[in-house]
């Protein structure tokens, strides 16, 4: 893909190329990043088996994580999307769309993924029509909490898992 698959007035959302590896791991190098991100790690072998998975959800699904520039520039600044999970615990999270978003520490706060969350929804919603989707966010993640019941999110669940920050799980009905 030559040019963004969606543009806002001050991002150009991509969809997953080769070329971004560098860029999605810089993307969670800082620990700041990462504090609501469970297991994430910047190692390249992670984040090439995210980025395979990624593109793969395009391939398989026809929608998926976008990744996430400031308009006209190269530099990842998150990632934001609507992709297909499958969690392994039930609860409504397997085999269905989920959505998820994360925004480099130094662009917090600038409402870029409320901006880039509502593109993708939008996106979605046009395309595959007004369906289900969930997301999960880690408990205490006030921030993360705000966005999703903006976007139209509300809590329905909460995953523990011994020694994890609970989750809580959200959706968005149809």
């Amino acid at each position: 893909m030559s040019a963004p698959f969606l543009s806002t007035p001050r991002l150009d959302l991509w969809q997953p190329r080769v070329t971004d590896l560098a860029g999605l791991c810089a993307l969670v190098e800082a620990e700041e990043t990462r504090r609501f991100l469970g297991p994430a790690s910047p190692a390249p072998e992670n984040q090439f088996d995210r980025l395979l998975r990624n593109a793969g959800g395009w391939s398989l699904y026809g929608y998926g994580i976008a990744v996430v520039r400031m308009r006209g520039a190269d530099d990842i600044v998150g990632t934001c999307g609507v992709f297909h999970s499958w969690r392994g615990f039930g609860k409504g999270m397997d085999d269905t769309p989920e959505a998820g978003w994360i925004i480099r520490h130094d662009h917090c706060g600038k409402g870029l993924a409320r901006e880039a969350a509502t593109a993708m929804l939008g996106w979605f919603d046009a395309n595959f029509g007004p369906r289900r989707i969930a997301c999960m966010i880690e408990e205490g993640h006030v921030v993360s909490d705000r966005l999703a019941r903006s976007l139209g999110f509300v809590p329905y669940d909460r995953q523990e898992d011994d020694g994890e920050t609970p989750l809580i799980l959200y959706e968005r009905l149809a």
